[in-house]
């Protein structure tokens, strides 16, 4: 009896095995797929278009009509000058124009006269030549009144400062009074033209050449063009991390090398319709490197390890945990290039890493959420 009784309390205190709880970790699959594989650079963000708005002619400052940091379209009048004066050249060659015209009709009356009388031998080969000569001249000096009027006129026109282009406005250079022009400042504000802007990023000639080249045929399976040239498409990151919603388009790039830096500068133009970014500002940018098909791809959470020690842990089919070195290509969006380590379908734990070791035993959960294989 003592016996039995002993016996029932060692089974009594031995742990059910089947109550033991197996932890849940979620697991992602290997993917193969096609992915694009993007370049991340610094950029620094330029006006497309920046131009100053000078004063053409001299005089004193009477107006701004426009205010600072505003939008101002082009052809918008932003400034006047004292016209007084060069209203005055517009008046004197008007004057003049009219007096030329005059002479010109009275030689051409003389001329008219002197004609019928040299038929008649009433007037000489002497006075017919004056008499046309007389006209010609006049006419010559309408042409050249025309051209001083004209030029008046268009320097009158300078008085008045209008936009060149569309844009948003500086902060006034000079103040209203001030002596503006060639003998006094002739700068009086900057427009600068935001809607597009551009974004310069070095590059590494070795990247730029490669993503060319891997650019040259790129087909979808049924023949149709899937890319346009690479690196075309340019993402940037905005201030505070987010993604910019718009698309840029690399439109240049430089011949020459740094001989310092071994980069050349690249050129972006990205469309800036809401305005949200800013000249001067620095970015991320994101350019389109590759293309690669059946490229093998895990989570970026999925990979644990620092520097060149990168590894993951494999989850078998019924549970059992291996930690295994993997060899890393570039970040596909989200997700990851693995270059060697793994084969496509296997299951990679995306968390609980802290529990996890090499052989231990999990219950793997996809996750979408649904119970892997046991």
């Amino acid at each position: 009896m003592v016996l039995i009784g002993v016996t029932s309390m060692v089974n009594c205190n031995r742990p059910n095995q089947s109550s033991v709880s197996i932890p849940e970790v979620k697991v992602a699959q290997v993917d193969t797929s096609a992915v694009n594989v993007y370049g991340e650079y610094d950029g620094n963000i330029r006006a497309s278009r920046s131009v100053e708005v000078t004063a053409r002619v001299e005089g004193v400052l009477e107006k701004m009509l426009f205010r600072e940091g505003s939008y101002v379209t082009k052809g918008q009048t932003l400034f006047v000058i004292d016209p007084k004066l060069y209203q005055a050249r517009v008046d004197r060659c008007q004057a003049q124009l009219d007096r030329a015209k005059a002479l010109l009709d009275k030689a051409t009356r003389d001329l008219n006269r002197i004609r019928p009388l040299y038929t008649q031998k009433a007037a000489s080969q002497l006075d017919l030549d004056n008499a046309e000569a007389a006209v010609e001249c006049a006419e010559a000096d309408v042409e050249i009144c025309k051209v001083d009027l004209l030029e008046a006129k268009i320097t009158l026109g300078y008085t008045r400062v209008v936009a060149p282009i569309s844009g948003y406005i500086s902060e006034r250079m000079v103040d209203v009074g001030a002596l503006v022009g060639p003998g006094g400042r002739s700068l009086l504000a900057t427009i600068v033209r935001s809607d597009t802007v551009l974004i310069d990023f070095p590059m590494t000639s070795l990247e730029y050449l490669n993503s060319k080249d891997r650019n040259v045929n790129i087909m979808c399976e049924d023949g149709r063009e899937c890319f346009d040239r690479l690196p075309s498409y340019v993402n940037i990151k905005l201030a505070d991390g987010s993604e910019y919603p718009y698309k840029g388009v690399v439109d240049f790039a430089d011949p020459v090398v740094d001989t310092n830096t071994g980069t050349f500068t690249v050129r972006a133009e990205m469309p800036n319709p809401d305005g949200c970014l800013l000249p001067g500002e620095t970015t991320k940018v994101k350019v389109l490197l590759d293309f690669v098909k059946g490229a093998m791809t895990v989570p970026e959470v999925a990979v644990r390890g620092e520097g060149n020690d990168k590894y993951v842990f494999v989850v078998a089919s019924e549970g059992t945990v291996e930690k295994r070195q993997v060899s890393l290509g570039r970040p596909a969006g989200k997700r990851v290039v693995v270059t060697d380590g793994l084969k496509a379908g296997e299951m990679v734990a995306i968390d609980k890493f802290d529990l996890l070791a090499n052989g231990i035993v999990v219950k793997p959960v996809n996750s979408k959420g649904a119970a892997g294989p046991q």
